[in-house]
């Protein structure tokens, strides 16, 4: 091969990865971008929630609610506290593990306690483990359910209303048959405050995205 076929080459090896850098590295991206922005504009933005204006949280990110007027998450290993979105993950315990056997058993002990369950009670495998990540937004219905009773005390209404509530905020399973129904936590008791703002004028006291909604320290 000669001097002029070898920069011929050359040349033509510099174009192709000029093109295919502005195709795959430029235009690709920014129709992604742009059909995203128009057919899933809130999940391509992180399905973040706003409450007047100001952004509290995302329905795909659980925080961490302890007040007894609001339906709490699952447990969460995420960062130090817990529910720390920049260190997703889980407690890498096993299911031999006896520190996650005292963890869990305490949880239920926990769990019986708030909810002033009967013994006989079943606790939702939900309410006593974290997820994988740390951050799953959403709880079981029948864990929803077994809360209702104390959140409608401290709210003051009706637990069938309440109930309600809970079918409202509630996901059945993908395609019909994958998972199981689930009721998105942050949603929920957002709604629940919206509804107690809107029948007396006051909210009882949003948490979420604010220092109380959040665990932010011990």
């Amino acid at each position: 091969m000669n001097i002029k076929s070898l920069i011929q080459e050359m040349r033509a090896s510099v174009a192709v990865i000029f093109i295919l850098g502005l195709v795959l590295c430029g235009a690709y991206p920014l129709v992604v971008w742009g059909i995203g922005q128009i057919a899933f504009h809130n999940r391509a933005n992180g399905s973040l929630i706003e409450v007047n204006g100001k952004v509290v949280g995302s329905s795909l990110l659980a925080q961490n609610f302890t007040g007894k007027q609001y339906f709490h998450p699952r447990p969460s290993a995420a960062g130090t506290y817990g529910y720390d979105a920049a260190d997703s993950g889980g407690s890498n315990l096993g299911p031999l593990s006896k520190e996650l056997y005292d963890e869990v058993k305490a949880r239920v002990k926990a769990y019986r306690a708030e909810n002033n369950l009967a013994p006989s009670v079943k606790v939702p495998a939900d309410a006593v483990t974290a997820s994988a990540s740390g951050l799953d937004p959403n709880i079981s219905v029948r864990n929803a359910e077994l809360q209702a009773p104390r959140v409608a005390q401290a709210r003051g209404m009706p637990v069938a209303e309440l109930r309600n509530y809970i079918s409202k905020f509630t996901t059945g399973r993908q395609l019909g048959f994958l998972g199981e129904p689930r009721v998105n936590v942050l949603r929920l008791n957002l709604a629940l405050d919206q509804s107690n703002k809107q029948k007396t004028g006051n909210s009882i006291g949003t948490e979420a995205g604010g220092p109380n909604g959040r665990r932010q320290g011990p």
